[in-house]
């Protein structure tokens, strides 16, 4: 057993990806004071606006590296549905976003929520309309997938949602607050190291 330095410019993560193979059963549906709403051909800017409000506590940060033309085809995909989680206020607050491109499969593509609602048990919520939504009638599979980034509870909180892990895999990737695709102070719970990267790209 040995040890694989990771530079210092990257970070590492081991990804759980979890499946079901058939439709949970039907049970009432958590209270919440939260609303999803369907967001219909966002704008990529709005879209990554909560992205990254959703996201960056926790190194979310593919969809903010993308141009404008790739983010677009795959949020206005029309097998591509996104749901922003809205309060009573009318705030923005979560996201949910589920992908039917592959054939009787649905991905969880993106699950969450701002850290202001953690604990709340809004979760359990957004789980239910996300399962509500995904098990629709041609889907034999349903899948999702977590990382040691995400929040501690995230892997159990699937197990227990219904979700089965099938697979680990180890991801290294340059650390977004290096290169620039997220604030320097963001998931202050991940450690970065500093390697002196020229100021403009930061």
């Amino acid at each position: 057993m040995g040890l694989t330095p990771v530079p210092n410019s990257e970070v590492a993560t081991i990804v759980t990806t979890l499946e079901m193979r058939k439709r949970p059963p039907a049970r009432p549906l958590p209270d919440s004071r939260l609303r999803l709403v369907v967001w219909d051909r966002p704008a990529p800017d709005k879209y990554r606006a909560l992205f990254r409000r959703v996201g960056a506590p926790w190194l979310w940060f593919s969809r903010l590296i993308m141009d404008d033309g790739a983010l677009t085809r795959i949020i206005h995909d029309p097998d591509v549905a996104i749901f922003a989680v809205v309060d009573p206020a009318g705030v923005e607050v979560g996201m949910l976003e589920l992908d039917f491109r592959e054939p009787r499969t649905c991905e969880l593509s993106y699950f969450g929520l701002v850290p202001e609602l953690a604990g709340q048990g809004h979760g359990r919520w957004l789980m239910a309309q996300a399962l509500t939504r995904a098990w629709i009638k041609w889907i034999d599979r349903v899948w999702v997938h977590t990382c040691t980034l995400d929040h501690s509870s995230a892997l159990g909180f699937y197990r227990k949602s219904g979700f089965e892990p099938i697979q680990r895999t180890v991801e290294t990737f340059p650390d977004p607050r290096l290169t620039g695709a997220l604030p320097r102070d963001a998931a202050p719970q991940i450690p970065m190291f500093d390697t002196g990267l020229d100021a403009n790209r930061r």
